[in-house]
């Protein structure tokens, strides 16, 4: 089986540089956001067992959502200096690994990925032809991406739970547990709700039990709104106190929707075999990075993965 794993870059350092305790190199540099992404590569490439792997990163750039929304992000603050380092430190280790990396000017990660596991299916593929691979694996902590989980085209999400500890797949029969719907309903939910982390509105006043009793009843926005307009200001069932809220922020929910959707035709192309996966463990390269950075736990992890491998071969 052909099975594509895809690691959010900047989600699963961000992710790492506040899961770990402070750790430095040989040469006092911050590095335990740099420990904890290779710690999950290693991980990924021994529990999943792909047959191919890339990492997509964000890019430092204005992308098309602060174009259509000024205010996109704009609460962040500044990125720390140690995990700006540590974003390039990752980000050496991974070119010397052989991994081939994919990042899109005016997208984030997120919509690099939408767009190599659009890409990667074979269900996607035109004329029903046999290129592509069986499954897509996205690597990530952000919730956000769980609306590209599709069990029929093989898109699951392996998402780390208690900090960096474990990690657990997430097919759609999970989503809802993460985000209180099911994936084909995420970017119409995000729409109603908002999103606080990425400093778009939403509808004012709308929750997220409201939104989910809507999109239960509607199926969509695009529906809430079609109802909204036959029913004059009202929808059935629906208090009066809500569809006000709805009908003040019919603007910003559709701008909202449109930044929650991730885009799935950022100009990349994925390189199946480029992506194939490369042996670790006899990248001298890739070795002599980890030994560099003081990572001799992780090393010593990939000599006892090999051990296993090779002991798997001679049964």
């Amino acid at each position: 089986m052909k099975r594509l794993v895809l690691i959010d870059g900047h989600a699963i350092i961000h992710r790492a540089y506040h899961a770990y305790p402070a750790l430095t190199t040989p040469n006092g540099e911050s590095s335990q956001a740099a420990y904890g992404f290779v710690a999950i590569l290693l991980r990924v490439t021994s529990q999943l067992q792909p047959s191919h792997l890339a990492v997509c990163f964000d890019l430092p750039v204005a992308t098309f959502r602060h174009e259509a929304y000024i205010a996109y992000q704009a609460h962040r603050p500044t990125t720390a200096p140690d995990l700006v380092d540590q974003i390039e430190m990752v980000k050496g280790v991974v070119e010397v690994s052989g991994i081939p990396v994919y990042t899109a000017a005016g997208f984030e990660a997120d919509d690099v990925i939408g767009t190599l596991a659009k890409q990667a299916v074979k269900s996607e593929q035109a004329n029903g032809a046999s290129e592509g691979v069986d499954e897509v694996v996205i690597v990530t902590g952000d919730r956000d991406i769980m609306q590209l989980v599709n069990d029929k085209k093989g898109v699951s999400v392996y998402a780390p739970i208690n900090g960096m500890s474990n990690a657990r797949l997430v097919h759609e029969n999970e989503v809802k547990e993460y985000v209180g719907v099911t994936p084909d309903k995420i970017v119409d939910y995000k729409a109603l709700i908002g999103d606080s982390s990425d400093n778009y509105p939403g509808v004012p006043g709308i929750g997220p039990k409201t939104a989910q009793s809507l999109l239960e009843k509607f199926g969509s926005l695009e529906e809430i709104y079609r109802k909204l307009e036959e029913g004059k200001g009202k929808l059935d069932g629906v208090a009066e106190s809500v569809t006000a809220k709805l009908v003040a922020g019919k603007d910003s929910a559709f701008l909202s929707l449109h930044l929650a959707r991730i885009a799935t035709h950022a100009p990349v192309s994925l390189d199946l075999e480029r992506a194939e996966i490369k042996d670790l463990a006899k990248n001298e390269h890739f070795l002599q990075k980890l030994k560099e950075l003081g990572f001799k736990s992780l090393i010593a992890r990939i000599g006892g993965m090999a051990s296993e491998n090779n002991q798997m071969e001679l049964l």
